[in-house]
């Protein structure tokens, strides 16, 4: 597993979302762009993280930034989660992950003993160029918007 770096040119994808359209990441030309891959919909740290950016939307919009949340969910599973969550941003589906191979994330986990593949939480900040500027890879659920928050005012 080789995860992309700030500086790395973001790899180009076409995903369906929750209502089972395509999104290219190309199409967010000009505007910073959070990819955001987490494990599973509605389970207890990935709410957490999704509430997070949700409640961060006003701060993320003056910043310029767009979020895409990406998983291995089927498209099926990711309206349940937005109405659930009152989530205001768009969620993909990676069900073959192949975007989770091509970002890095994709790779051996343990959980409770237990070995296997799976999605490495990791957010990526790519800018308006399509070039990762960030790459999001130590923090807690619950604290996630805050450092990303926290990054983007440094930035400014």
């Amino acid at each position: 597993m080789k995860t992309l770096q700030a500086g790395d040119k973001a790899p180009l994808f076409n995903l369906l979302d929750e209502n089972g359209n395509q999104v290219s990441l190309e199409s967010f030309k000009g505007k910073q762009v959070l990819v955001y891959f987490y494990p599973k919909a509605m389970t207890p740290g990935c709410t957490v993280q999704a509430q997070g950016l949700r409640d961060s939307k006003n701060e993320l919009d003056n910043n310029n930034v767009v979020v895409l949340g990406i998983s291995p969910d089927p498209v099926k599973r990711l309206p349940k989660f937005i109405e659930k969550e009152g989530l205001n941003f768009t969620l993909l589906s990676d069900e073959d992950h192949a975007v989770a191979d091509a970002f890095g994330v994709w790779g051996p986990k343990k959980f409770m003993g237990k070995e296997y593949d799976g999605i490495h939480r990791q957010t990526f900040l790519i800018d308006e160029n399509g070039v990762i500027s960030h790459v999001f890879n130590k923090f807690k659920t619950k604290e996630h918007h805050t450092v990303v928050l926290a990054h983007l005012e440094n930035q400014a």
